[in-house]
């Protein structure tokens, strides 16, 4: 199975970072989000990936196109103009990296690497959302629900401690609770090929017009993740990120 990852948008919400680098190129502990996405899937045995780039995409690329080297050791022998590799630590990865453009929507990045795809099952998923979802439970749920897509549904925790007050005195405080209970998109897609017969052009959302129209046919299920997940929108969460990282305390991490 390939997953393919969302990986163009422009990442304004956290310019700061954004001006530089694409966000997916952000590092969490001195390795890439986009890397640290790919490793979850990787863990459960998916390492064919189909990367829609956008927004300095081909800096995306030049990363990839150097991993291996430097993932090596060598030696370099300037006045012969050699390279000597001696050993490399690389993941099992296969790796497409498409151009879609720098104002594609999301469903018309999907779009353009259908050819990419072989007409068959693939996951989804954004490049700046880390979780320990169990990719295996997610693919097997699908698969018994028999629909054209599965979304992940997640709760994501509030951002702000809750009080609870009477006669002016707090009664009750809880740092960072759950949000307000309501179930949101948490990417991490399983999708059919005819997923692509609701995608029309650059411009189409995947998350409006495809989505809602799968959800009236009771063709959207949702698979329900109770555990860890987290955007990184902002300066705020990938500091939270990286202490999480930085603690060896990462539920992301496999």
């Amino acid at each position: 199975m390939k997953a393919v990852i969302l990986a163009g948008g422009f990442g304004s919400r956290i310019n700061e970072e954004t001006q530089l680098k694409p966000k997916p190129l952000i590092e969490i502990g001195g390795m890439p989000l986009l890397w640290h996405i790919m490793k979850i899937y990787s863990y459960y045995g998916i390492n064919d990936f189909v990367i829609c780039c956008g927004y300095k995409g081909y800096m995306i690329k030049e990363y990839f196109a150097n991993y291996s080297l430097h993932k090596s050791n060598m030696t370099i022998d300037l006045e012969k103009n050699s390279i000597k590799i001696h050993s490399v630590d690389v993941e099992p990865w296969r790796i497409t990296l498409v151009d879609t453009g720098l104002n594609t929507m999301t469903g018309g990045r999907l779009k353009m690497v259908e050819e990419f795809l072989d007409d068959e099952t693939f996951c989804l998923t954004y490049s700046d959302g880390l979780s320990n979802i169990n990719l295996k439970e997610l693919i097997d749920f699908h698969k018994r629900q028999k629909t054209l897509a599965t979304i992940t549904g997640v709760r994501p925790p509030g951002r702000f401690g809750a009080m609870s007050i009477l006669d002016n005195k707090v009664t009750k405080f809880q740092e960072k609770p759950e949000g307000d209970g309501d179930w949101i998109n948490g990417g991490f897609f399983v999708l059919e090929p005819k997923i692509f017969e609701f995608l029309n052009d650059d411009q189409t959302i995947f998350e409006r017009e495809p989505l809602e129209q799968l959800s009236k046919m009771n063709q959207l299920g949702v698979f329900k993740h109770d555990g860890f997940w987290q955007a990184m929108d902002t300066l705020r969460e990938k500091e939270s990120l990286e202490n999480l990282w930085r603690q060896n305390n990462a539920p992301w991490k496999v």
